[in-house]
């Protein structure tokens, strides 16, 4: 680290401890929505919001490692977490309307994103595809300058607080390729759509279910070109796969130092069990930081891959661990915002942007050049 570098991470830790909300957010509804505005508001107000963003696209212009010292400080002044209502704008739909999006696209979208004032969900999931992507049946069918979609997506996260979703329709129904989809960007207040939030096993209504009669999209809206959707959305899922969990990733390993710090030497097995995933968690987060310097100027490459499923699983590990050392009736284990909610929330990890299975095959076709597996 240089001397600039050492006074940025003063500079984070100094402003984190004046603004760094006293009380947890919301888990779901319009008080998550609300939290979370208001916490990216202040974050752009104060300078601290887009930081690795090209300046041309609103942002700071600063480096990728000036990104992963503000995570680090976030994490260690227990900010706000990166899962929450704004993940999807910041990690997703942003940085592919940088990557794909035209000129009025980004002028509108991404100046809102970073001020605060919009959410935004992803559609790309339903009930037949999820995983495997390709396999999209939600129709859009053009009619003179609009997108007319008809169809149903689930697992679509806040999409009842979002202003705007990142949506995936098959615009060619007779084609069998992904060539005929089309990333687009759906107005969640668009007469004919229709959500409804599903319970999850932690508890809280993060998942939503959402359904579109004859929703009309201009086609103005279409990012990356029509039936240029899967190439569009391949963005959309490095970044996801890549980049986004780095700061999530950042607080899971602090959090095995802190278990590490609380577990006594009269469990031995349990301490090697969390020595093991503080190495683990080393890994990882070198990896990690690799592939985020590799991508510092493109779009992350399959290697993102290695991240998602080495966090996924580690976060797992790592929560499980968290219910055993404390116990199902611990204080750190009940309750919401505890490891218990962690534990819960963390089975949706190995499926959530690519299950394990279809991350180990894009990590041995892609990167290590072995067969494809049949289709």
């Amino acid at each position: 680290m240089s001397a600039d570098l050492d006074a940025f991470r003063r500079r984070a830790r100094n402003w984190l401890a004046a603004h760094v909300p006293a009380r947890p957010a919301p888990l779901d509804g319009p008080g998550a929505r609300a939290f979370a505005l208001a916490w990216q508001k202040t974050q752009y107000e104060g300078g601290w919001a887009g930081l690795s963003w090209p300046s041309e696209a609103g942002g700071c212009g600063l480096s990728v490692i000036e990104q992963i010292i503000w995570f680090e400080e976030c994490a260690r002044a227990g900010a706000p977490g990166a899962l929450d209502p704004l993940f999807v704008a910041l990690n997703h739909a942003g940085p592919t309307l940088i990557a794909c999006g035209a000129a009025e696209q980004k002028a509108y979208h991404l100046p809102r994103i970073l001020r605060g004032e919009v959410i935004w969900c992803q559609g790309f999931s339903e009930p037949n595809a999820g995983s495997d992507l390709a396999s999209v049946r939600m129709r859009g069918r053009v009619e003179g300058d609009q997108l007319v979609v008809q169809g149903q997506k689930i697992w679509s996260s806040y999409a009842d607080i979002a202003d705007w979703q990142e949506l995936l329709v098959r615009t060619d129904p007779e084609a069998r390729t992904s060539s005929a989809l089309t990333w687009v960007i759906c107005p969640m207040d668009a007469p004919g759509i229709t959500v409804r939030p599903i319970r999850t096993m932690a508890g809280a209504y993060k998942y939503c279910e959402v359904f579109y009669d004859a929703v009309r999209i201009p086609l103005s809206n279409v990012v990356g070109g029509l039936n240029n959707g899967w190439r569009t959305a391949m963005s959309t899922l490095a970044f996801e796969r890549g980049t986004a969990s780095l700061g999530l990733l950042i607080a899971l390993t602090m959090e095995i130092d802190r278990m590490l710090g609380d577990c006594p030497r009269e469990r031995p097995l349990m301490r090697g069990r969390l020595a093991q995933l503080r190495a683990d968690a080393a890994a990882v987060r070198a990896t990690a930081y690799r592939v985020a310097l590799d991508s510092e100027d493109a779009v992350p490459d399959a290697s993102g891959s290695i991240v998602r499923l080495s966090f996924s699983e580690l976060s797992q590990r790592v929560t499980a661990a968290a219910v055993d050392l404390y116990g199902v009736d611990g204080p750190r284990v009940m309750g919401d915002h505890s490891l218990g909610y962690a534990y819960l929330d963390a089975f949706s990890e190995t499926i959530a942007g690519g299950t394990s299975e279809i991350q180990r095959t894009i990590i041995g076709e892609r990167l290590l050049g072995l067969p494809k597996g049949p289709r």
